[in-house]
Protein backbone atom coordinates (compact mmCIF):
# COMPACT_ATOMS: atom_id res chain seq x y z
CA UNK A 1 0.00 0.00 0.00
CA UNK A 2 1.42 3.36 -0.98
CA UNK A 3 2.21 5.90 1.70
CA UNK A 4 0.56 8.53 -0.45
CA UNK A 5 -2.56 10.14 0.90
CA UNK A 6 -5.77 10.00 -1.06
CA UNK A 7 -6.10 12.63 -3.78
CA UNK A 8 -9.23 14.83 -3.83
CA UNK A 9 -11.76 15.17 -6.62
CA UNK A 10 -12.32 18.71 -7.88
CA UNK A 11 -14.94 20.50 -9.96
CA UNK A 12 -13.36 23.55 -11.53
CA UNK A 13 -14.40 26.29 -13.97
CA UNK A 14 -12.17 26.41 -17.04
CA UNK A 15 -12.99 29.98 -18.05
CA UNK A 16 -13.99 31.28 -21.46
CA UNK A 17 -11.99 29.84 -24.33
CA UNK A 18 -8.29 30.79 -24.00
CA UNK A 19 -9.19 33.62 -21.60
CA UNK A 20 -6.10 33.25 -19.40
CA UNK A 21 -3.72 33.71 -22.32
CA UNK A 22 -4.98 36.92 -23.89
CA UNK A 23 -5.93 40.50 -23.14
CA UNK A 24 -9.64 40.23 -22.36
CA UNK A 25 -11.59 43.07 -24.03
CA UNK A 26 -12.95 45.65 -21.61
CA UNK A 27 -11.56 44.09 -18.43
CA UNK A 28 -8.04 42.62 -18.54
CA UNK A 29 -8.40 41.46 -14.91
CA UNK A 30 -11.69 39.61 -15.42
CA UNK A 31 -10.19 36.11 -15.19
CA UNK A 32 -7.35 36.84 -12.75
CA UNK A 33 -9.00 35.32 -9.67
CA UNK A 34 -9.99 32.19 -11.56
CA UNK A 35 -6.44 31.84 -12.84
CA UNK A 36 -5.14 32.23 -9.28
CA UNK A 37 -7.47 29.44 -8.17
CA UNK A 38 -6.14 27.14 -10.90
CA UNK A 39 -2.55 27.96 -9.98
CA UNK A 40 -3.36 27.14 -6.34
CA UNK A 41 -4.39 23.55 -7.06
CA UNK A 42 -0.95 21.89 -6.66
CA UNK A 43 -0.50 23.42 -3.20
CA UNK A 44 -3.91 22.13 -2.09
CA UNK A 45 -3.01 18.48 -2.73
CA UNK A 46 -1.45 16.06 -0.23
CA UNK A 47 1.37 15.31 -2.70
CA UNK A 48 1.96 15.66 -6.45
CA UNK A 49 -0.41 13.31 -8.29
CA UNK A 50 0.95 10.49 -10.42
CA UNK A 51 -1.67 11.38 -13.06
CA UNK A 52 -4.68 13.61 -13.61
CA UNK A 53 -8.00 12.18 -14.78
CA UNK A 54 -9.86 15.13 -16.29
CA UNK A 55 -13.50 14.97 -17.37
CA UNK A 56 -14.16 17.62 -20.01
CA UNK A 57 -17.47 19.37 -20.61
CA UNK A 58 -16.46 19.67 -24.27
CA UNK A 59 -16.31 15.97 -25.10
CA UNK A 60 -19.40 13.78 -25.38
CA UNK A 61 -19.37 10.18 -26.63
CA UNK A 62 -21.88 7.32 -26.86
CA UNK A 63 -20.17 5.65 -23.88
CA UNK A 64 -17.67 7.00 -21.38
CA UNK A 65 -14.50 7.27 -23.43
CA UNK A 66 -10.89 7.80 -22.43
CA UNK A 67 -8.17 9.41 -24.51
CA UNK A 68 -5.63 6.64 -24.98
CA UNK A 69 -2.90 8.48 -26.83
CA UNK A 70 0.56 8.91 -25.34
CA UNK A 71 0.87 12.45 -26.76
CA UNK A 72 -2.61 13.68 -27.76
CA UNK A 73 -3.03 16.52 -30.21
CA UNK A 74 -4.75 19.72 -29.10
CA UNK A 75 -8.16 20.72 -30.44
CA UNK A 76 -8.61 24.49 -30.51
CA UNK A 77 -12.37 24.32 -30.15
CA UNK A 78 -12.93 28.02 -29.58
CA UNK A 79 -13.76 30.63 -32.16
CA UNK A 80 -13.00 34.27 -32.86
CA UNK A 81 -10.05 34.67 -30.51
CA UNK A 82 -6.65 36.26 -31.28
CA UNK A 83 -4.39 34.26 -33.63
CA UNK A 84 -1.76 33.55 -30.96
CA UNK A 85 -4.30 31.59 -28.90
CA UNK A 86 -4.35 28.95 -31.65
CA UNK A 87 -0.63 28.45 -31.17
CA UNK A 88 -0.87 27.51 -27.47
CA UNK A 89 0.93 24.28 -26.72
CA UNK A 90 0.52 21.81 -23.88
CA UNK A 91 2.87 18.85 -24.04
CA UNK A 92 2.21 16.82 -20.91
CA UNK A 93 2.17 13.13 -21.69
CA UNK A 94 -0.98 11.10 -21.97
CA UNK A 95 -1.69 8.07 -19.77
CA UNK A 96 -2.45 5.10 -22.03
CA UNK A 97 -2.16 2.45 -19.32
CA UNK A 98 -4.45 4.40 -17.01
CA UNK A 99 -6.94 4.79 -19.88
CA UNK A 100 -7.14 1.03 -20.28
CA UNK A 101 -7.43 0.50 -16.53
CA UNK A 102 -10.17 3.12 -16.09
CA UNK A 103 -12.18 1.73 -18.99
CA UNK A 104 -11.84 -1.78 -17.56
CA UNK A 105 -13.02 -0.63 -14.13
CA UNK A 106 -16.20 0.78 -15.68
CA UNK A 107 -16.76 -2.28 -17.87
CA UNK A 108 -16.33 -4.59 -14.89
CA UNK A 109 -19.04 -2.59 -13.12
CA UNK A 110 -21.40 -3.03 -16.07
CA UNK A 111 -20.90 0.50 -17.39
CA UNK A 112 -20.07 0.94 -21.07
CA UNK A 113 -16.62 2.40 -21.67
CA UNK A 114 -14.08 2.71 -24.47
CA UNK A 115 -10.57 3.98 -25.21
CA UNK A 116 -9.96 6.22 -28.22
CA UNK A 117 -6.27 6.37 -29.05
CA UNK A 118 -6.81 9.25 -31.49
CA UNK A 119 -8.93 11.53 -29.32
CA UNK A 120 -7.50 15.05 -28.93
CA UNK A 121 -7.42 17.25 -25.87
CA UNK A 122 -10.03 20.00 -26.19
CA UNK A 123 -9.67 23.38 -24.50
CA UNK A 124 -11.51 22.14 -21.42
CA UNK A 125 -8.43 19.98 -20.88
CA UNK A 126 -5.37 21.93 -21.91
CA UNK A 127 -6.38 25.50 -21.02
CA UNK A 128 -6.94 25.01 -17.25
CA UNK A 129 -4.06 22.55 -16.95
CA UNK A 130 -1.67 24.97 -18.65
CA UNK A 131 -2.47 27.40 -15.83
CA UNK A 132 -2.43 24.83 -13.00
CA UNK A 133 0.52 22.74 -14.22
CA UNK A 134 2.53 24.90 -16.61
CA UNK A 135 5.58 22.65 -16.29
CA UNK A 136 3.58 19.89 -18.03
CA UNK A 137 5.04 17.35 -15.62
CA UNK A 138 1.89 15.37 -14.73
CA UNK A 139 0.48 12.77 -17.18
CA UNK A 140 -3.10 13.54 -18.19
CA UNK A 141 -6.01 11.24 -19.00
CA UNK A 142 -8.94 13.02 -20.62
CA UNK A 143 -12.40 11.48 -20.25
CA UNK A 144 -15.65 12.19 -22.05
CA UNK A 145 -19.14 12.72 -20.82
CA UNK A 146 -21.73 10.20 -21.95
CA UNK A 147 -24.29 11.41 -24.46
CA UNK A 148 -27.70 11.86 -22.90
CA UNK A 149 -26.05 13.65 -19.98
CA UNK A 150 -27.85 11.57 -17.38
CA UNK A 151 -26.67 12.75 -13.94
CA UNK A 152 -27.20 9.38 -12.25
CA UNK A 153 -25.05 7.63 -14.86
CA UNK A 154 -22.26 10.13 -14.38
CA UNK A 155 -22.35 9.85 -10.60
CA UNK A 156 -22.30 6.05 -10.90
CA UNK A 157 -19.26 6.17 -13.18
CA UNK A 158 -17.50 8.53 -10.79
CA UNK A 159 -18.20 6.17 -7.90
CA UNK A 160 -16.48 3.33 -9.75
CA UNK A 161 -13.48 5.50 -10.60
CA UNK A 162 -13.15 6.77 -7.02
CA UNK A 163 -10.63 4.04 -6.24
CA UNK A 164 -8.13 5.79 -8.51
CA UNK A 165 -7.93 8.54 -5.89
CA UNK A 166 -6.28 5.98 -3.59
CA UNK A 167 -3.72 5.34 -6.35
CA UNK A 168 -2.59 8.98 -6.34
CA UNK A 169 -4.75 10.02 -9.32
CA UNK A 170 -6.24 13.50 -9.09
CA UNK A 171 -9.78 13.60 -10.54
CA UNK A 172 -10.85 16.92 -12.04
CA UNK A 173 -14.19 17.81 -13.59
CA UNK A 174 -13.65 20.73 -15.97
CA UNK A 175 -16.76 22.76 -16.70
CA UNK A 176 -18.46 25.91 -15.46
CA UNK A 177 -21.08 26.21 -12.74
CA UNK A 178 -22.79 28.95 -14.76
CA UNK A 179 -23.16 28.26 -18.48
CA UNK A 180 -25.83 30.24 -20.28
CA UNK A 181 -23.80 31.92 -23.01
CA UNK A 182 -26.71 34.00 -24.27
CA UNK A 183 -27.21 35.50 -20.82
CA UNK A 184 -23.55 35.65 -19.79
CA UNK A 185 -22.94 38.87 -21.70
CA UNK A 186 -26.30 40.43 -20.85
CA UNK A 187 -26.72 42.76 -17.90
CA UNK A 188 -29.85 41.11 -16.55
CA UNK A 189 -30.83 41.25 -12.89
CA UNK A 190 -32.91 38.11 -13.39
CA UNK A 191 -30.00 36.12 -14.79
CA UNK A 192 -27.66 37.36 -12.06
CA UNK A 193 -30.16 36.39 -9.37
CA UNK A 194 -30.70 32.95 -10.91
CA UNK A 195 -26.94 32.40 -11.05
CA UNK A 196 -26.49 33.18 -7.37
CA UNK A 197 -29.52 31.16 -6.31
CA UNK A 198 -28.39 28.12 -8.27
CA UNK A 199 -24.78 28.47 -7.11
CA UNK A 200 -25.97 28.61 -3.50
CA UNK A 201 -27.98 25.45 -4.11
CA UNK A 202 -25.04 23.65 -5.75
CA UNK A 203 -22.67 24.53 -2.90
CA UNK A 204 -25.23 23.36 -0.35
CA UNK A 205 -25.90 20.12 -2.26
CA UNK A 206 -22.18 19.36 -2.46
CA UNK A 207 -21.81 19.76 1.30
CA UNK A 208 -24.49 17.18 2.10
CA UNK A 209 -23.69 13.63 3.17
CA UNK A 210 -23.36 11.17 0.30
CA UNK A 211 -26.92 9.85 0.04
CA UNK A 212 -28.51 13.29 0.18
CA UNK A 213 -25.93 14.76 -2.18
CA UNK A 214 -26.48 12.01 -4.73
CA UNK A 215 -30.24 12.48 -4.67
CA UNK A 216 -29.98 16.26 -4.96
CA UNK A 217 -27.57 16.15 -7.89
CA UNK A 218 -29.59 13.50 -9.68
CA UNK A 219 -32.50 15.97 -9.62
CA UNK A 220 -30.45 19.11 -10.20
CA UNK A 221 -32.90 20.41 -12.81
CA UNK A 222 -35.49 20.86 -10.04
CA UNK A 223 -33.21 23.33 -8.27
CA UNK A 224 -34.14 27.03 -8.33
CA UNK A 225 -32.87 28.74 -11.46
CA UNK A 226 -31.46 25.47 -12.84
CA UNK A 227 -32.47 25.76 -16.48
CA UNK A 228 -31.93 29.49 -16.54
CA UNK A 229 -28.32 28.83 -15.51
CA UNK A 230 -27.81 25.65 -17.55
CA UNK A 231 -30.09 25.55 -20.62
CA UNK A 232 -27.96 22.55 -21.57
CA UNK A 233 -26.10 20.83 -18.77
CA UNK A 234 -22.83 19.68 -20.33
CA UNK A 235 -20.79 22.13 -18.22
CA UNK A 236 -22.46 20.89 -15.02
CA UNK A 237 -22.09 17.16 -15.68
CA UNK A 238 -18.37 17.00 -14.78
CA UNK A 239 -19.54 17.95 -11.28
CA UNK A 240 -21.63 14.76 -11.20
CA UNK A 241 -18.61 12.61 -12.00
CA UNK A 242 -16.51 14.38 -9.36
CA UNK A 243 -19.27 14.04 -6.77
CA UNK A 244 -19.65 10.37 -7.58
CA UNK A 245 -15.93 9.93 -6.97
CA UNK A 246 -16.22 11.79 -3.65
CA UNK A 247 -17.66 8.91 -1.63
CA UNK A 248 -18.12 10.02 1.96
CA UNK A 249 -16.10 13.20 1.44
CA UNK A 250 -18.30 16.27 1.67
CA UNK A 251 -17.83 19.13 -0.73
CA UNK A 252 -16.31 22.47 0.14
CA UNK A 253 -16.02 25.60 -1.97
CA UNK A 254 -12.45 26.74 -2.60
CA UNK A 255 -13.24 29.53 -5.07
CA UNK A 256 -16.26 31.72 -5.68
CA UNK A 257 -16.74 35.01 -7.46
CA UNK A 258 -18.93 36.78 -9.96
CA UNK A 259 -17.86 36.77 -13.59
CA UNK A 260 -19.78 39.34 -15.60
CA UNK A 261 -22.24 39.44 -12.72
CA UNK A 262 -22.81 35.67 -12.64
CA UNK A 263 -21.82 33.56 -9.64
CA UNK A 264 -19.23 30.89 -10.43
CA UNK A 265 -17.64 28.38 -8.04
CA UNK A 266 -15.07 25.62 -7.70
CA UNK A 267 -15.93 22.73 -5.36
CA UNK A 268 -13.56 20.17 -3.92
CA UNK A 269 -14.13 16.83 -2.20
CA UNK A 270 -11.44 15.55 0.12
CA UNK A 271 -9.44 18.78 0.22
Amino acid sequence: MSANQRQPSLYIPHGGGPCFFMEWPGNPQLWDNMAAMLRSIPARLPQPPSAILLISAHWEAPVFTFCGGSHPKLEYDYYGFPPHTYEIRYQASGAPALAERAAQLLQDAGIGAAVDNNAPWDHGVFIPLKVAYPQEEIPVLAMSLKKGLNPAEHQAAGKVLAQLRDENVLIIGSGLSYHNLRAFFADSASDAAAAKTFDDWLIDAAAQEETQRTAALNHWSDAPGARQVHPREEHLLPMMMVAGAAGADQGSTFYREEIMGKAVSAIGFGL
